[in-house]
């Protein structure tokens, strides 16, 4: 398919960041690094804003959105910002009943459990979501010119998984279950989510945002010969119908086993957890840049420990053009906001040097 025409061109400070040189597999003058979940309770200033709202509350008034997103860029040094939301928000417009209880997560009260589920499911309407893309321009307006912002949503796959099994899920029993019993149901299930991210995505590069970010969480549960058969096809088309001009990154977790068959949905940037060495699934992704991948928990030892297992990362680059740095997940609750400033400098440091 066809990508439609493309957003707006860059300004000339955007073009040029190492993030979005990165991005296009050019050289830079040093790697650069976000992190997943970098807006979070690790970090004072978003425990200050979460006192006072409730988790959906914040990702739905755009001003506070922006506030977190902003202000973790800024705390941290990170060459790209994304855009504070939830993977899971295009499935109340889809029909699906979402709440975010405290201390346990998403909940969904209208899931899929039989084929005439799906049916009752509608496709999500872009318009349904426009608190989204007003963060986005109001993110957009208040970052540093030179620091591209990330948009993002959660993967077919994914989202599927959580409308199945009704809650994060790393065997996604029931949706495997449902996937080989039902296929043409599932089918149906994933063409009305691509349908809906594909329109919700584009409006979040319309809006403002540089990169898009598509979130794979439980896909890692699938062996290959799954992976192409029920996910590829939709995956390809839903990156196919991205704007042309921005970025995608794909990201999943426990992918070791399925990295060949992701890079074949033609995303400019595939993102790796921790489980995977990076120069091993690099040799394995071939021409694409690749995203990872330090172990968060290590955020939490000495700071000679986060020195030497940033540099392993680096090593394992090998100083190839298109390495953007993260870590294997997002950043834990509980992390050392130091620590993590000290991640982003020694990265900054270091790969200069290299």
């Amino acid at each position: 398919m066809t990508r439609p025409p493309s957003t707006p061109p860059l300004t000339t400070a955007l073009h040029n960041s190492r993030f979005m040189r990165a991005c296009r597999r050019e050289p830079v003058d040093m790697t650069p690094v976000w992190l997943m979940r970098q807006a979070g309770r690790y970090m004072k200033e978003y425990r200050d804003v979460r006192e006072k709202v409730a988790f959906k509350e914040l990702c739905r008034r755009p001003e506070l959105a922006c506030e977190v997103a902003v202000t973790a860029q800024k705390v941290l040094g990170v060459d790209a910002a994304i855009l504070f939301s939830d993977i899971l928000l295009i499935l109340e417009p889809m029909g699906a009943g979402l709440e975010y209880l405290e201390g346990e997560g998403p909940a969904i009260s209208r899931g899929v459990a039989e084929p005439e589920d799906v049916e009752r499911l509608k496709v999500a309407e872009a318009d349904a979501l426009s608190f989204v893309y007003e963060a986005v321009r109001l993110t957009r307006a208040a970052l540093p010119p030179n620091i591209p912002l990330i948009g993002f949503s959660g993967a077919p796959f994914t989202l599927a998984a959580y409308l199945i099994d009704g809650h994060g899920a790393r065997d996604a029993e029931k949706t495997r279950v449902f996937m080989h019993r039902n296929p043409e149901a599932w089918d149906d299930l994933l063409g009305r989510l691509v349908k809906g991210l594909a329109a919700y995505l584009t409006r979040q590069a319309l809006a403002g945002a540089q990169v898009l970010q598509v979130f794979d969480t439980w896909v890692g549960c699938l062996g290959p010969r799954d992976y192409r058969h029920f996910v590829l096809p939709h995956m390809r088309t839903l990156i196919a119908d991205l704007p042309t001009g921005v970025p995608t990154i794909y990201f999943g977790t426990g992918t070791a086993g399925i990295l060949d068959a992701m890079v074949e949905c033609e995303p400019e940037v595939i993102g790796v957890d921790s489980r995977v060495d990076l120069g091993t699934a690099w040799a394995r992704c071939g021409a694409v840049g690749v995203q990872g991948n330090l172990d968060p928990t290590v955020l939490f030892a000495d700071a000679g420990t986060v020195r030497r297992a940033a540099q392993d990362v680096l090593d394992s680059a090998a100083g190839r053009v298109g390495h953007i740095f993260n870590l294997g997940h997002g950043v834990l609750q509980r992390t050392p906001v130091d620590n993590v400033r000290l991640l982003v400098d020694t990265v900054h440091e270091s790969s200069s040097r290299m």
